[in-house]
């Protein structure tokens, strides 16, 4: 299985400059991400990959979408591989707006506030609960069939969690798994 964290996003382009939380929630994919998300379409259709399962945060559906667009592959919402919450980038955008912006794909399994809430809980989500949903991911992605032909678009803290890996914008991780 393979890991891809999403293409630059608003936020990414301004803090990677400054290292200050620009305030900008659930942000879309700049140009730079936009490019950087093709270009994984090609490392991807290389691999064979066939399916796509994508974080419901909006730099992350837009990334699988480029990707599915050029690899004409189905892609699933799945919110077990989203970011952990600690940013304003990880106030997510509410079910029924994604199902707007996002009609072609399925959001029927998600509430209506899917990630953690951690400004209306005064709290960041903690690395033992980002741990904890990358083992549950873990435990649900050794059961999928065809899993070497899966992708996963996902985000820095949530690949790190699984794999120790630090990824950089549009960076494919593979995701071992000992049998």
């Amino acid at each position: 299985m393979l890991l891809i964290r999403h293409g630059q996003s608003e936020f990414n382009a301004v803090y990677a400059k400054t290292r200050i939380d620009p305030g900008i929630p659930d942000p879309r994919l700049t140009e730079e991400g936009k490019r950087q998300a093709r270009e994984a379409a090609g490392v991807l259709a290389a691999h064979g990959v066939e399916r796509l399962l994508a974080s419901p945060y909006r730099r992350a559906l837009e990334t699988a979408s480029i990707i599915a667009r050029e690899l004409r592959i189905p892609i699933a919402v799945e919110p077990l591989v989203r970011e952990r919450a600690a940013f304003h980038c990880d106030i997510g955008t509410p079910t029924p707006e994604l199902v707007k912006r996002f009609p072609e794909l399925d959001f029927a399994h998600l509430e209506e506030t899917w990630w953690h809430d951690h400004v209306t809980l005064g709290v960041e989500e903690s690395e033992a609960q980002i741990a904890e949903r990358g083992r549950k991911f873990r435990e649900t992605a050794r059961g999928f069939a065809g899993r070497d032909k899966i992708a996963v678009v996902s985000h820095w803290g949530f690949i790190r969690a699984l794999t120790g890996i630090e990824p950089k914008n549009g960076e494919i991780v593979r995701l071992e798994f000992a049998d």
